[in-house]
């Protein structure tokens, strides 16, 4: 079948004895077509997709929004508590959590109403399954907070954190210089010294649990400076903390878990003596002065010092940073969560 296009009013071409211009005029016309039936197609599916949504998925403006599931327990003698639970999830919190998981469960709902639930479905699982994983024997068993599906191994490479393993190396000597006027001054609770476990064991805390120790920061500038340069610093929840640790001769500590797998404990060793170990998940490590070592302290891990009394305490100045598989957005959400003020 032939078309013709005689009432267009187009100018013949002499040369080729036809009209140039019907070929594109052609085309045009289909693909024009072609976008109406399409504008037409994503109509219809709009319009039937409203008529789904039920009617707690309407704004008040008329605009869809998520929609939340909502269900009262009653527990101790008729206490009703109500849960939010995102579309994602589709499952309440468990009725068995401890009241520290309900508390952080609170927070995230606190969180997403302030903000949004978009990338919260890790943390969100985490949360409910807490409680599973505190009663499960394992090698990485976090007694706060798990995040699932996050890339996990003893000792990271430094490629984890280059930027900030070179800062904290290039900055070993200014840092070592400011910890021996500190610790020349004596170990002493006045000073800002505290102590921990077992006898042999200090801490001179620059950040403790997210909130900065201001005298202790004023006695190391130069090492308070560096902090504040890292990129990935926790310094603004209570899973951060960044100070001098200290462990005698002849001082042990047994197995222990840290609180959450979403941060890295950077080492950089100041003072090593030769007879001193770390075992994370049955892998043993030893420190190196002026060298950092990426810890995920989550797994079951050791620390001792088998040397002389005359080789000193073994030194090291300990970073927490964030795990390099936690999104910025969970990095966000938290913060929010374990706020030093939650």
């Amino acid at each position: 079948m032939q078309w013709a296009l005689d009432f267009l009013p187009l100018p013949r071409c002499p040369e080729l004895g036809t009209q140039p211009l019907s070929g594109i005029l052609w085309a045009l016309l289909v693909l024009f077509l072609w976008y109406c039936y399409r504008l037409r197609q994503r109509q219809r599916r709009r319009h039937g997709l409203w008529d789904r949504l039920p009617t707690a998925a309407i704004g008040n403006g008329g605009t869809p929004c998520i929609a939340m599931e909502t269900e009262e327990e009653e527990e101790d003698a008729g206490r009703r508590r109500g849960y939010l639970t995102p579309v994602l999830g589709h499952t309440l919190f468990p009725a068995q959590a401890s009241p520290a998981s309900r508390k952080l469960y609170s927070a995230l709902q606190e969180y997403a109403k302030r903000y949004s639930w978009a990338g919260m479905g890790r943390i969100h699982k985490g949360l409910r399954d807490q409680a599973r994983l505190s009663d499960r024997s394992s090698i990485q068993k976090p007694h706060l907070f798990f995040l699932p599906d996050v890339p996990s191994t003893p000792f990271f490479p430094r490629d984890a954190h280059r930027h900030d393993i070179e800062v904290l190396e290039a900055s070993y000597p200014i840092i070592l210089a400011e910890f021996q006027a500190v610790y020349q001054r004596g170990i002493d609770p006045k000073l800002g010294w505290t102590c921990q476990g077992p006898k042999g064991q200090a801490v001179f805390p620059l950040y403790n649990a997210g909130v900065c120790v201001a005298g202790n920061c004023r006695a190391c500038p130069c090492t308070y400076r560096t902090l504040l340069s890292l990129r990935t610093f926790i310094s603004s929840n209570s899973l951060g903390a960044a100070g001098f640790w200290l462990l005698g001769p002849g001082t042990a500590l047994g197995g222990g878990y840290g609180p959450t797998n979403t941060r890295l404990r950077c080492h950089l060793g100041l003072q090593t003596p030769p007879q001193c170990e770390l075992v994370v998940g049955g892998e043993p490590q030893c420190w190196s002065e002026g060298h950092c070592l990426l810890v995920d302290d989550s797994f079951l891990h050791t620390v001792s010092h088998n040397g002389a009394a005359e080789d000193g305490p073994r030194v090291i100045f300990s970073v927490d940073l964030w795990h390099p598989n936690v999104a910025a957005a969970e990095r966000q959400a938290l913060d929010y969560i374990f706020s030093p003020e939650q």
